[in-house]
């Protein structure tokens, strides 16, 4: 009974092991943050859509990140489009690094970042293929208002009035 227990519990730990490696490789092409995005309207209540293009080997994987990488983009590279051109809400590009522990735990899977991002909008998905990968691209809505206050709060940003 005692060797039937050991030898499950090997199991059990080596197939977390395989998935945690699986998880970490699909991951890989996505933690760099490789996106493009366009800005599509600004909604009511402080919201903006944007379409983000994300790229990966698996169409499934670089949809999944289109959330993550709009509220990114949001943050650090801005967007334009239709005429109109939108900075980022962090003005210093090293801010990423020095407050990296920051910014990985709030695009943690299902981070805080969740918090500021809405569904993707139905039937707006395109995918395309673009050599060995995938290229998908989605309309995504982004509480830009509340995500600037949770930035502002964190001491990542300066709040607007801050500057006189």
């Amino acid at each position: 009974m005692k060797r039937l227990i050991l030898v499950l519990t090997m199991v059990m730990l080596a197939c977390t092991a395989v998935y945690a490696d699986k998880k970490k490789k699909l991951n890989q092409d996505t933690d760099s943050f490789r996106y493009d995005i366009e800005y599509c309207k600004t909604a009511s209540d402080g919201m903006v859509m944007v379409k983000v293009w994300s790229y990966s080997k698996r169409s499934d994987l670089a949809m999944k990140q289109c959330r993550k990488n709009a509220v990114h983009g949001v943050i650090f590279r801005g967007y334009s489009g239709e005429g109109s051109s939108h900075r980022p809400l962090v003005s210093d590009p090293t801010i990423e690094s020095v407050k990296a522990d920051y910014f990985e735990a709030f695009f943690d899977e299902d981070g805080p970042y969740m918090r500021y991002v809405g569904a993707m909008m139905d039937g707006s998905a395109e995918v395309r293929k673009v050599g060995k990968e995938y290229k998908v691209g989605v309309v995504v809505t982004v509480n830009k208002d509340m995500l600037r206050k949770h930035l502002e709060d964190a001491g990542i940003v300066r709040s607007l009035n801050s500057g006189f």
